[in-house]
């Protein structure tokens, strides 16, 4: 008889506190044995804002003229990234860059294919340069992990495809408690900051146009009370209390 007490005790101790499987796994609402094939509708453009870095280098024929170019892209801007700092041009608030030979170029709204194919033409129209090469990338692209993850932290992004899969994975994926179907979203968009709640246990994730990310996203997993109650002596105190007048009640019933 006690042994069956102790057992129901530490049964009843053990859901109290515990986590449930079902809120582990994600996109549950998946079919378990069978393939799925969709299209790709929802993949977000990357577009160049202000205050935006761009790293912008050219090649061309003449070596005097492109070190004039790449230098002023290693010294125009710089903005720290952590340990490290970022070089290149940075976007005015009138969404220019100001570049050499070229002057202030408007990119702002424009795709980083976009303003490449521009200031190459500019240059090359110009007569600045013998046909120049330009490549162009953002090079401030970084994201935020924080909460209920093995690796919170800032991570820089080197292309511009990143989705939210993609974000947890660099952050060490989330921990047995961190709540998978409650996960906030904070995005600053064309002057105005938007809080989106993410459901990972739900496969309509993958088709929102949230699954893909922009620059300085923000990523935020809530703990769930689980974790709560690892670190609060009260609630497992409580959680015990409440174990202990079941197996009471149930003990009473029983005689």
């Amino acid at each position: 008889m006690k042994k069956t007490i102790y057992l129901l005790i530490a049964v009843l101790f053990l859901s109290a506190c515990g986590v449930r499987y079902k809120s582990i796994p994600y996109f549950v609402d998946l079919p378990a044995k069978e393939d799925v094939e969709e299209d790709i509708n929802n993949k977000t453009i990357i577009r160049i804002q202000k205050d935006d870095i761009l790293s912008i280098t050219v090649s061309s024929p003449s070596a005097e003229s492109n070190l004039i170019f790449n230098l002023a892209n290693n010294n125009s801007g710089e903005a720290s990234g952590g340990s490290n700092s970022i070089s290149g041009f940075i976007v005015d608030q009138q969404g220019n860059v100001q570049l050499p030979y070229l002057g202030a170029v408007k990119v702002e709204g424009l795709t980083t294919a976009t303003a490449r194919e521009m200031i190459q033409k500019k240059l090359s129209d110009g007569d600045f340069l013998k046909n120049p090469v330009v490549s162009l990338r953002l090079a401030n692209f970084k994201i935020s992990v924080l909460g209920d993850v093995a690796r919170p932290g800032i991570y820089p992004i080197q292309n511009e495809r990143v989705t939210v899969l993609d974000a947890l994975s660099m952050a060490g994926d989330l921990t047995i408690t961190g709540m998978r179907d409650n996960v906030l979203l904070i995005r600053e968009n064309n002057g105005k900051r938007e809080q989106i709640r993410l459901n990972l246990q739900n496969k309509d994730l993958m088709s929102s146009p949230y699954y893909y990310l922009q620059t300085n996203d923000a990523i935020y997993v809530q703990p769930g009370r689980a974790k709560y109650a690892t670190v609060d002596s009260s609630y497992r105190n409580a959680s015990f209390i409440l174990s202990a007048i079941s197996i009471i009640i149930l003990i009473i019933t029983r005689l």
